[in-house]
């Protein structure tokens, strides 16, 4: 993928499997969201909002470094 663009047959071909397999996406997000719930518990939600954003931009950094 050459420009900043989103790629249509990645895209779909993710939400197809989401539309397939709703399961398997939810086994994933599942940590994910006990971490924000955890994390909002105890430190409140703009510190676990925080949390999330940056791990967000750390995960996408990181991906532009690699490629």
């Amino acid at each position: 993928m050459t420009g900043k663009g989103i790629d249509r047959q990645k895209a779909s071909t993710a939400l197809e499997v989401v539309r397939e397999s709703p399961t398997v996406v939810a086994i994933v997000a599942a940590p994910a969201l006990v971490v924000f719930g955890l994390l909002w518990w105890l430190t409140g939600f703009g510190t676990a909002l925080l949390v999330l954003v940056l791990l967000g931009v750390v995960a996408v950094v990181g991906k532009r470094m690699l490629s």
